[in-house]
């Protein structure tokens, strides 16, 4: 039997095919290759460069939000993240030493983050910017700056300020002037690794960051303390739900000072977005109304009879009668009989114009978002009932920046101004941008009327509902007002009120205007007996603080007439007339003290120099001022020593040293004294 076999040729045919498959392969990659390398080569280069690099924002500091004076209220804190590429390190030891030494770290967790395993070791914590200065010439160790947002006055002013909401102004001056405070972001070229994330230190900045702008607002820092002290204070005694206090300059319509607070916090801003029927504190401007019409005279007098009366199927009353009286004591007993019973010498139309020429159910303009309007209907709307409810503060909302401001026209001349919170727009090299300049939004009542029911409002002060608000020294003009405070419905809350004074001094030159609500206080509610007391306070406060926005001379001059008023009708020198109300501070050899009258007993009669050490500033200078003493301070913080000594005699007129203990926490308003308090 025979094998078969295959021929011969057929093994090396099947080689010389397969060789000539693997040149033919060979010849497509070599071409394949020297088109990529050579034709398109460039070409992935790019891709690749665009893989491995990108570019990022660089974020621009924010503008500051400033005080009138220039201190700082919000600004933009620059922190670096510390970031470790322990592989890098050459020296773990040298290089923890440093670390230990500029973090602040122990060298054993220095250590543990040089030797450790992992390819990148990221510190949690945020640090400043001396902290990368001493890192940047170490090996392995990268520093990434951040922008955070500060607010070195922590809760003072926030909810007029606003805040950050994912870097965009959220509410407040933040929210307002958010293009002209965020600046514009630059650009850097980043080097990044092949899973995309960012190489430390493999960076390049290509355009700059441009930093924000800073916005220079008309609050004084140690008013906005003064006045937030007296508010918390009084929402404490009066166990209200919250309050408002506003202190404004009715020459210019500056804000001073602003502060809302609901349920413990001041993140708020009641004083221009909450809106609640004035009661009393509206009838002034019915007066003015008539007065410029001139269809009353305040000698002109009016029967209130037993204190009530039925008017279009609605009897008002009065908290006590007090029958036939002149309309100036009707207002200054803030008779409610009395004052709907003399509207009726307005029309419709007069009274909703005198109300809406005061500013009443528009807007005021102020910088800020938010703001409500109020309300008061068109007589087109009003019920039979409605004129004599808008006489005494009924049917109508008001805010209590429309309320400060048309008090303020009243102590203006007539004028009513514009609200102004913001002075200047500056530039990030500090160069003024734009200034906003006072501006007369309308000429109310003619001068004359103004100052005539600035008279009676005096008298409501001095004798009237508002006694709680006087001052010893100068003449307090101001109302008092309580009215019921509405549900989520719209209906009235049985048993709450909402209790306000407004008052402006001195009133024969008027420099400040004080507003003061408190939402629904327990107990005693009437304004005069609950929001009174805090206007007193906050202006005794703003009198005694170091540098109050004043015309200290102009108030030297009032004090010192009204003393040689008194020493003419007792000129043997009966009543006591000393009493500093603007202490004497170091340096401040311009400023006269102010005196006042206080009831110490006969003029020049000793005192004891009370025991002071361990107190804070300002109470200390209330104390002080109580006493009738003028204050010179050395140092900041707490009380260490006082000259003369506690317990020598005192007399009213002198001056006390007071020494402030080193080292001790810094007074209120970032280290710019404020002396009294409310």
């Amino acid at each position: 039997m025979k094998r078969s076999r295959s021929p011969q040729g057929a093994p090396t045919l099947r080689r010389r095919l397969l060789l000539l498959g693997w040149l033919a392969a060979g010849v497509m990659l070599l071409g394949k290759s020297a088109e990529l390398q050579l034709l398109q080569g460039a070409e992935w280069r790019a891709e690749a460069d665009r893989q491995h690099r990108g570019q990022d924002e660089v974020a621009a500091a924010r503008g500051g939000i400033l005080d009138r004076s220039g201190t700082p209220l919000a600004l933009s804190h620059e922190a670096f993240r510390i970031g470790v590429a322990p592989g890098e390190i050459t020296d773990p030891e040298a290089t923890a030493l440093v670390l230990s030494e500029a973090l602040g770290i122990s060298e054993t967790e220095a250590r543990r983050i040089t030797i450790s395993e992992r390819r990148w070791v990221q510190l949690p914590a945020r640090y400043p910017p001396s902290v990368r200065e001493k890192l940047d010439p170490v090996r392995g160790v990268y520093a990434e700056r951040e922008l955070r947002r500060f607010y070195p006055q922590n809760d003072l002013g926030r909810g007029l300020l606003g805040a950050l909401v994912d870097e965009r102004g959220s509410g407040g001056i933040e929210q307002t002037f958010e293009e002209h405070l965020r600046g514009h972001a630059g650009t850097r070229m980043v080097t990044r690794d092949s899973r995309g994330a960012p190489i430390p230190g493999e960076s390049w900045i290509l355009t700059p960051p441009t930093s924000g702008g800073d916005v220079v607002l008309t609050l004084d820092l140690d008013l906005q303390e003064i006045a937030h002290e007296a508010l918390e204070e009084a929402v404490t005694e009066t166990g209200a739900r919250g309050g408002d206090l506003l202190v404004t300059d009715p020459r210019t319509g500056e804000i001073l000072a602003m502060v809302s607070m609901r349920d413990g916090s001041t993140n708020h801003l009641g004083a221009i977005n909450s809106p609640s029927e004035p009661g009393s504190t509206l009838k002034p401007f019915t007066i003015a109304g008539l007065l410029d019409r001139e269809r009353i005279s305040l000698a002109d007098t009016v029967d209130t009879g037993l204190g009530f009366w039925r008017v279009n199927g609605r009897t008002i009353r009065d908290v006590s009668a007090v029958g036939e009286v002149t309309i100036s004591h009707a207002l200054r007993v803030s008779s409610n009989v009395g004052l709907a019973k003399v509207a009726e010498h307005l029309t419709p139309a007069e009274q909703y114009e005198t109300l809406r020429d005061f500013g009443f159910g528009v807007p005021s303009g102020i910088s800020l978002p938010g703001e409500s309007s109020g309300t008061l209907h068109h007589p087109r709307v009003w019920s039979r009932q409605s004129a004599a409810s808008l006489a005494i503060g009924y049917e109508i909302s008001a805010t209590p920046l429309q309320l400060a401001m048309a008090y303020g026209a009243l102590a203006n001349g007539g004028r009513l101004m514009e609200p102004r919170l913001v002075r200047e727009l500056r530039a990030p090299d500090g160069r003024v941008l734009e200034r906003f300049e006072p501006r007369v939004v309308r000429q109310v009542v003619r001068e004359e009327v103004a100052s005539e029911v600035n008279q009676a409002l005096v008298e409501a002060v001095e004798e009237g509902t508002g006694s709680r608000a006087r001052l010893q020294t100068f003449a307090v003009a101001g109302k008092s007002g309580t009215a019921r405070a509405t549900g989520e419905g719209g209906s009235y809350e049985v048993g709450a009120y909402h209790a306000s004074f407004v008052g402006f001094f001195p009133a024969e030159d008027p420099q400040l205007v004080v507003f003061v609500r408190l939402d629904r206080p327990r107990g005693e509610y009437y304004g005069g007996v609950t929001a009174a007391p805090v206007t007193r306070a906050t202006m005794e406060a703003v009198l005694a603080a170091r540098h109050p926005p004043l015309n200290r001379n102009a108030l030297a001059a009032i004090a010192r007439s009204q003393e040689l008023a008194r020493s003419e009708e007792d000129p043997e020198g009966r009543a006591e007339t000393y009493g500093p109300l603007l202490f004497a501070s170091s340096g401040a050899t311009e400023d006269p003290p102010i005196r006042s009258t206080l009831s110490t007993g006969g003029q020049g009669s000793a005192i004891a120099m009370p025991d002071l050490r361990g107190l804070p500033a300002r109470t200390a200078a209330r104390r002080l001022h109580a006493l009738g003493v003028s204050i010179r301070w050395e140092g900041t913080g707490d009380i260490r020593s006082t000259v003369p000594v506690a317990g020598l005699p005192l007399q009213p007129g002198d001056t006390v040293t007071i020494v402030a203990r080193p080292g001790s926490a810094s007074p209120p308003g970032g280290g710019r004294l404020v002396a009294g308090g409310p």
